[in-house]
Formats: structure tokens, C-alpha cells, sequence
């Protein structure tokens, strides 16, 4: 039963907010951290989302903290992920996985490790700003260790060592990789750099958990938003409950918040908007021959070709998550598309959206997931063991304009009464309604004090429900336990 008296002070307390009402379209990501948001300014929220909970979409593994998967990102946008990640860090602390990041070049790819080390620098150069402004932001360890480098030698010293005299935590993650990274592949140095993992699932049960407690929000599963109408004071929104049946309701501003399928919304709001999208799968691997706890590890390459960039994603019980930046693992044949004059939302492939909404068909889990291993296997000899451990994680990453290497974006206004919110990454979706609540603050709709205290679920109670969710969705359980 909820606190009758704390909803009574609340209520009294904001009175001001009262029929100042705002639909969230979709509940990802990005919806789900807009109703985060709005519930802690005690603004009355309707969340629709077409699927049975929160934050079931894309591959989500990364904090992306620094940009440091993407050699191609300007700096600039890795400077804004990083501010981006430490206020997602701080705002979902229960979802982190705290585990480094191992970057490696191989000898035969055309780059090197330079410019990302000089950007490094920058980075923790801004990290210690960020730490020194407010201690509340060291939420990836001391400034000082925010990447190490390691050359071969110190790696073939390494190999040597007995796991259990090693007392250096970097060299206790780095242990593992000095054993069986194939080091006479790769260029020197290796970094070992304090980017972290992120649990979609325990993000999930986090939100999920939380929200089910605030009065002014309302999480509507399985309601599929079907036309969008502006009024003179708001937008009136039609939905479609579980049984098919049909209602509205008025609010007073409308956020887009429904990831590749924001061009819908558009179309339905009447707005045009110019913008790409892109099928992508990760996958899902065992092995069971491996008992350390490992980092995560890029090894760098060029995109859309056989030797793309290789991304291992550790997590408990010798489970492993896998990109490949190849056509034959994450990239799909005509997996980018691009909006169109008549319609502002791209036309995915028919056979990819059954794979996001109905799953995937089994032998393609193992054709795909087995090249998969077999193209982390170049750098990584032994991972040659690992098997098919569950199906995909798959979705589609919309991109705004016509950049598909933009990685740091946010949201868009048409009016005064819609926003979208056009994330690529998962933690520039605070930023995006940050931005939203600065629009309602500036417009007098909500006071720049209004406040309302959430209560936050124990961890135990977030891994528990995280583990479900896993479950439900049917992914290993590992998926959704805490790593680090």
C-alpha cells in the first residue's frame, strides 16, 4: 500500500502541476528516463508502450563513457558522452557493471592506438574537472586511473604471474587477456581504460520498480499508440489497450520517445524530420572452459569489412556478449535506411522487424551467433569453445539527419508542445529530458523547485526482478546479474 500521507504533502506541495498532464510515447531507454524525470518533478505522466515492461529494446552493454568503440567520433562527441555517462551512472547507479575496458589495434588493421590515447588524455583531463566539481562524480574510479597502458612485456610479464599473488586490481582484469589474447597480433600498447558495462535489465527493474510507486505516473503495457491529434491546448492521443479496443485521452504535451519507430509519431504528429536507422544483433555465447572474471575487449577494425571492429562484453556464470562489426555478424544487408519526403520514418526491412517483435528463427540464432564466435576466435584462439548461449539481442538504432557516426545526440522540438527524443546511446537520454523540463520551466508550466521524493528499491529487490525480466524475455539469467 502506498504512503496516503506522503501522497497528500506531495499533492499540497503541487498543487501548481495539477492538469499539466504529458504523454511519453514509447517506454525504452530514452521514455523510460523521461518518466524517471518527470515523476521526480511530480509531473502527471502517461507512459505507452507497445510491450509488456520497460527498456526491452536494443543490445544496450555499454556506457560508451569516452566513445572510445568508435575511432571515427570526433572529439567533441566524446567529450559530451563522457558528461553524459557519469550523470547516467549517477541517476542508474543498481545497473552499472564495473568492469574496465581492454582497446587493442591488431597488426594487420591500418590504425593505431595514438589519437585514441591523446583523446584518452583529454578525457581524463575532464573526468578530474568533473570529480572536482562534485565528488558525487567519481562513479568510474580515481581520475588518476582512468586508463592505464600496457606493452608487450608488461603483458608476456603478466602471462607468468600466479592469478592469486597479483594484488594490482588493473592487472588482475588485465590477467586473462595476457594469457589468451594472441599478443603477436596486436600493436602496442594495449589500453586498459574505466569504461563500464550497463544492464538493460537491471535499468529495467529499476525503473519499473520505482515508478510502480509514484501516483502521478502511470506505466500503460501493451497500449500501442495509433493517431495523434493537435489541440488547441495539447494533443489528444488514441491507443489500442491489450484487447484491441480503442480509447483517448488529452495531454497537454507529447514527448516521442519510440526509438526506431519515432518516424511513425511524426508521420501521425504531421511533422517532418530527416533521419536514418540501422538493424543491428549482438549475440549471446557460453564458455564454460573460462573461470576469470574478464574485462570487456575491442579489438579495433575497420567497419562493414571481414576484419571489423571485434567487441567481447563479459558477464557472470561464462557468459559472453558479441559484436562484430562485419556483415556476416552485426552488420545486416541493407540494414541502414534513410527517411523519405513523404515519410519521416524509414522503411526497415519486413524480415527485420519480425526478427525485433517476434524473434528470431533457430537456425539463424546459430548461424549468425557461431559466426560470431568464430570472428572473436581470430584474436582470442581459445573463445573457439564457446556455443550458442541464447537467443540475440536485436534492434534498431535510429540516427537524426544523415550521419551515420553520429553518436552523441538528444532530442528535438516542433512547437512548443512536442518533443522527440533521438537518442543513438543510452546515456544521452537524460540529457534529452533535461532539456524537455528547461522547455516546461522556462514556459511556467513547472516551477524550477517543484520536487518529488521517489523511492528508490533495495539492490537485492533490483537483481531479483532484473533476473525475471531476463527470464521472461528469455535470455540467460547472467544477463541481468551484477558483474564487477
Amino acid at each position: 500500500m502506498k504512503n496516503r500521507v506522503g501522497m497528500v504533502q506531495n499533492r499540497q506541495e503541487h498543487t501548481h502541476l495539477e492538469g499539466f498532464r504529458v504523454a511519453v510515447i514509447g517506454g525504452g531507454v530514452a521514455g523510460t528516463t523521461a518518466a524517471m524525470r518527470l515523476a521526480e518533478r511530480g509531473i502527471d505522466t502517461q507512459v505507452f508502450e507497445a510491450g509488456t515492461g520497460l527498456v526491452s529494446g536494443p543490445p544496450i552493454c555499454h556506457l560508451h563513457a569516452g566513445g572510445n568503440l568508435y575511432r571515427e567520433i570526433s572529439l567533441d562527441q566524446c567529450l559530451t558522452l563522457l558528461d553524459q555517462s557519469v550523470a547516467t551512472v549517477r541517476m542508474y547507479p543498481h545497473s552499472v557493471n564495473r568492469r574496465p575496458t581492454v582497446l587493442a589495434v591488431p597488426e594487420q588493421d591500418p590504425g593505431s592506438l595514438d589519437s585514441v590515447i591523446a583523446r584518452l588524455e583529454t578525457l581524463r583531463e575532464r573526468y578530474a574537472q568533473l570529480v572536482e566539481l562534485d565528488s558525487a562524480n567519481k562513479v568510474m574510479g580515481e581520475p588518476a586511473d582512468y586508463f592505464r597502458l600496457y606493452q608487450q612485456s608488461d603483458l608476456e610479464a603478466l602471462k607468468v604471474k600466479d592469478y592469486r599473488s597479483i594484488t594490482d586490481s588493473a592487472d588482475q582484469w588485465m590477467w586473462p587477456v595476457a594469457q589468451s589474447l594472441d599478443l603477436s597480433a596486436m600493436k602496442y600498447p594495449l589500453v586498459l581504460v574505466q569504461e563500464y558495462g550497463l544492464s538493460v535489465f537491471r535499468l529495467a527493474a529499476e525503473a519499473q520498480l520505482t515508478l510502480a510507486d509514484v501516483p502521478h505516473c502511470q506505466l500503460n503495457f501493451n497500449h500501442k499508440v495509433v493517431d495523434t491529434q493537435q489541440t488547441a491546448s495539447g494533443w489528444q492521443v488514441t491507443y489500442q489497450d491489450k484487447a484491441g479496443q480503442s480509447h483517448t485521452t488529452e495531454v497537454d504535451y507529447l514527448i516521442n520517445a519510440a526509438g526506431f519507430r519515432t518516424g511513425t509519431i511524426d508521420d501521425m504528429a504531421g511533422f517532418g524530420r530527416q533521419r536514418l536507422v540501422e538493424y543491428k544483433a549482438a549475440y549471446v555465447a557460453h564458455w564454460t572452459s573460462t573461470e576469470y572474471q574478464w574485462p570487456e575487449i575491442i579489438v579495433h577494425g575497420q567497419r562493414g569489412t571481414p576484419q571489423g571492429m571485434a567487441q567481447l562484453t563479459p558477464y557472470p556464470d561464462g557468459f559472453f556478449q558479441l559484436h562484430g562489426m562485419t556483415q556476416d555478424v552485426t552488420l545486416f544487408e541493407r540494414g541502414l535506411v534513410k527517411s523519405s519526403v513523404q515519410s519521416a520514418q524509414p522503411n526497415v526491412d519486413a524480415r527485420y522487424v519480425k526478427n525485433i517483435d517476434q524473434g528470431w528463427d533457430w537456425d539463424q540464432v546459430c548461424q549468425r551467433t557461431d559466426r560470431a564466435i568464430e570472428h572473436f576466435a581470430q584474436w582470442l584462439p581459445e573463445f573457439k569453445q564457446a556455443e550458442v548461449g541464447g537467443k540475440p539481442l536485436c534492434g534498431a538504432q535510429q540516427i537524426p539527419g544523415e550521419d551515420p557516426s553520429l553518436r552523441a545526440s538528444d532530442v528535438s522540438f516542433d512547437g512548443e508542445r512536442y518533443a522527440r527524443m533521438e537518442i543513438v546511446k543510452a546515456s544521452s537520454a537524460l540529457t534529452a529530458i533535461n532539456k524537455v523540463l528547461t522547455q516546461f520551466e522556462d514556459a511556467g508550466w513547472i516551477s524550477p523547485t517543484s520536487h518529488y521524493v521517489m523511492t528508490r528499491p533495495s539492490t537485492a529487490k533490483i537483481v531479483s526482478a532484473a533476473c525475471e525480466f531476463a527470464v521472461q524475455r528469455g535470455y540467460p539469467e547472467a544477463l541481468a546479474k551484477p558483474v564487477g
